[in-house]
């Protein structure tokens, strides 16, 4: 059997490595780290390697064109067909603002539909929803005014064996996400 021996380091060769890291993150930290997070360049090398811009671009302002503005949500109103698949489900949002109200009503051929009517905030990453009514029915009519910015819509399933179309009528401030 061979036997391992680890080598031993001494205390001047752990003394030079840690002078040559500290060395090596100083001029990491003046050469790249300043100038590209802080628009602080004291050698130069920041400029000549494009780092600041970087920086100045983080410390601009964001600036929405005029022709790109985001769609407005104004009062509307939609009428919509949708057909839900045999034995799947579907989705349908809208995008909405706080506050803002909404009428719907919608109603299929008479076949059932499991849905779920319900809002996600705008940003959120958690998963969180908000359920406003859950059941199985083939209509519904009702109002919302929003509790938070976000998407908020239906989610339909069809458990019968055939195609389902859902007609919704809808009325307010929205963007139809779809």
């Amino acid at each position: 059997m061979t036997q391992f021996t680890p080598p031993v380091h001494s205390t001047a060769t752990l003394l030079k490595a840690s002078v040559a890291a500290a060395l090596l993150a100083a001029v990491l930290l003046l050469t790249c780290i300043l100038p590209a997070e802080y628009n602080i360049d004291p050698t130069g090398a920041g400029k000549a390697l494009g780092l600041t811009a970087l920086a100045e671009a983080a410390q601009a302002p964001a600036t929405i064109p005029l022709d790109q503005a985001p769609p407005t949500r104004q009062q509307r109103k939609d009428t919509i067909t949708i057909t839900i698949p045999a034995g799947k489900g579907l989705e349908y949002k809208l995008l909405m603002d706080q506050y803002a109200q909404l009428e719907y009503e919608w109603h299929t051929d008479g076949t059932p539909l499991y849905f779920d009517f319900h809002g996600e905030p705008e940003g959120d990453t958690s998963g969180y929803f908000e359920s406003f009514a859950i059941t199985t029915s083939s209509n519904m009519k009702g109002s919302l005014t929003t509790p938070f910015t976000g998407s908020h819509g239906w989610y339909w399933k069809n458990r019968s064996g055939k195609p389902v179309q859902v007609s919704l009528t809808l009325k307010g401030n929205y963007v139809i996400k779809g």
